[in-house]
C-alpha cells in the first residue's frame, strides 16, 4: 500500500511538468512528514553519506574530459579518420560516421555530446554530397547512442554509484558490446545506402590513412588512459577520471591548440552545470531510495514477483518492458536511479551477473534516447539537421529496430557481455 502511495505521488508531481530531481525530493519530503515516524535526523545523515562516495567524483571529471574534447577539434579528426578508412564503401560518409561516433563515444562517455559533436560537422557534408538529410539523421541520431554503451560512460557510472558494482568491470564489459553494435549499425547503414544507391568516396591511400591516424591519434590515446590505467591497477575508475579530465586538457589546449586559455572558463563553467544537474539528481534519489528501503518496497516486490514464478527469462522481459516504457519519459540518469535499487535485488535473487544486468540497463537506456518523447539525442539531432521531431523519429526507425533485435541478443546471451571481463580481471 505505502508503495502504490509513494510512486503514484511521484508520478502526480512528474505530470505537472515538475523536474524529476524536485520531484523526488518532494515525494520523501511529503510522505516522510505525514506517514511515517522517521526522524528526519536519519533522513539529514543519509543525505549525507548517501553522497559521500569517492566514485561519484568520476562524473563530474568525465563531463569536463569530454567537453574539453567536444570543443577541442577531436570530433574532426576523428571523422576524417573514419572516413578514411570506410569511405569507399557505399555510403561510405555516412559509415564514417557511424565509425566516428564509436570512436568519439570512447573518449566522451555521453550520448548527446557525441550527437553533436559528429552531427554537427557530419551532416552538411553529407547533405552536400548528395545524402537526403533524413537519412544523415537516422544515422548520427542513432549512432550517438554509443556514447553511453562504449567505455567510458556515465550511465555506467551511475548504475555502479547505485548498486555498488564495480565500474571497472562495467567499462569492460561495455568493450563488446559496443563494437558488436556499432558493427550492427554499420550493416544498417551500408544496407540501406546499397538499396538507395547512395554516394561513396574515392578509395583512400594508406599513406592517408596513417595521416588522418597520426592526427587523431592523441585522442584515441584517452582510451587507453582510462582503460588501460583500470585495467593494469594503476589507477580506479574515479582517479582515471581524474587523468582523462588533465589529458583532455593538455591535448585540446596545447596539442592541437584548437582552444585558446580563454576558453577553458566557458568550457569549466558548462562541465560544472550539468555536473551539479546530475549530482542534483543523485543526491534526490539517494533519499528516495532511504525512503524505499525503509518501508520495505524492495523486499516487498521481490517476493511478489518471486511468487509469480516469472523465473530468470519472465523477469529480463519484465524489466526490458518497464525500462523501454520508462526511456520514453525520462532521460537516462532519472531513469536508472529509481529503478535500479529496486530491481537489482529482485536480479541478485534470481543469480543474473550484476555487470551483465548493468550492461542491459544501459543497452535500454540507449534506446530510450531516440525513441519520443523526450528521447534526448532526437531532441539534438532535430535542432543540428532542423528537422521536426517526427520526421527525426521516422528517420530513425530502421536503426531503432536493429537496436531493439540487439537488446534481446544482449538480454539473453550474457557472453557477449562477460567474456571480456572474465579474461582480464579474473
Amino acid at each position: 500500500m505505502n508503495g502504490a502511495i509513494i510512486f503514484g505521488l511521484l508520478a502526480i508531481l512528474m505530470l505537472t511538468g515538475m523536474p524529476i530531481s524536485i520531484s523526488l525530493g518532494l515525494t520523501v519530503l511529503t510522505f516522510l512528514f505525514t506517514m511515517t515516524q522517521v526522524p528526519i535526523e536519519a533522513v539529514a545523515m543519509k543525505l549525507f553519506t548517501g553522497i559521500e562516495k569517492f566514485e561519484i567524483m568520476a562524473i563530474p571529471f568525465f563531463i569536463l574530459a569530454g567537453n574539453f574534447l567536444t570543443h577541442g577539434g577531436v570530433a574532426r579528426r576523428m571523422i576524417n579518420f573514419a572516413t578514411a578508412l570506410v569511405g569507399h564503401w557505399r555510403g561510405g560518409l555516412a559509415l564514417g560516421g557511424v565509425l566516428a561516433c564509436a570512436l568519439f563515444a570512447a573518449v566522451s562517455g555521453s550520448s548527446p555530446a557525441t550527437v553533436v559533436a559528429i552531427g554537427s560537422i557530419l551532416l552538411p557534408a553529407m547533405v552536400r554530397q548528395g545524402y537526403p538529410m533524413k537519412f544523415g539523421v537516422g544515422v548520427i541520431g542513432t549512432s550517438g547512442g554509443l556514447g553511453i554503451l562504449i567505455p567510458p560512460s556515465i550511465v555506467m557510472v551511475i548504475y555502479a554509484v547505485s548498486t555498488n558494482a564495480s565500474i571497472g568491470r562495467l567499462f569492460i564489459a561495455g568493450i563488446v558490446p559496443g563494437i558488436l553494435l556499432a558493427s550492427l549499425l554499420m550493416f544498417v547503414t551500408w544496407f540501406v545506402a546499397k538499396k538507395r544507391n547512395y554516394p561513396c568516396l574515392p578509395k583512400a591511400s594508406f599513406g592517408t590513412m596513417l595521416r588522418a591516424l597520426r592526427d587523431c591519434i592523441w585522442g584515441l590515446l584517452l582510451i587507453v588512459v582510462v582503460i588501460g590505467g583500470i585495467y593494469s591497477g594503476i589507477f580506479t575508475a574515479t582517479e582515471a577520471a581524474a587523468m582523462s579530465a588533465v589529458y583532455a586538457f593538455v591535448v585540446s589546449v596545447f596539442v592541437y591548440r584548437d582552444m585558446g586559455l580563454k576558453d577553458i572558463p566557458k568550457v569549466l563553467l558548462a562541465s560544472a552545470n550539468m555536473s551539479s544537474m546530475i549530482l542534483y539528481i543523485i543526491t534526490n534519489a539517494v533519499l528516495f531510495s532511504f525512503l524505499l528501503t525503509s518501508e520495505q518496497i524492495p523486499q516487498q516486490l521481490t517476493s511478489w514477483i518471486t511468487g509469480l514464478g516469472l523465473g530468470t527469462v519472465g523477469f529480463l522481459i519484465m524489466v526490458n518492458l518497464l525500462l523501454l516504457a520508462a526511456g520514453n519519459f525520462m532521460e537516462p540518469s532519472s531513469i536508472l536511479l529509481i529503478t535500479a535499487p529496486l530491481l537489482f535485488p529482485m536480479a541478485m535473487q534470481l543469480g543474473i551477473d550484476p555487470i551483465h544486468f548493468g550492461v542491459m540497463m544501459t543497452v535500454n537506456m540507449e534506446i530510450g534516447m531516440i525513441t519520443p518523447p523526450v528521447g534526448l539525442n532526437l531532441y539534438v539531432a532535430s535542432g543540428i539537421s532542423r528537422l521536426g521531431l517526427t520526421e527525426t523519429t521516422k528517420a530513425c526507425m530502421p536503426w531503432i529496430l536493429v537496436m531493439l533485435a540487439y537488446l534481446v541478443l544482449i538480454t539473453y546471451v550474457p557472453a557477449i557481455t562477460l567474456w571480456l571481463p572474465n579474461l582480464l580481471m579474473k
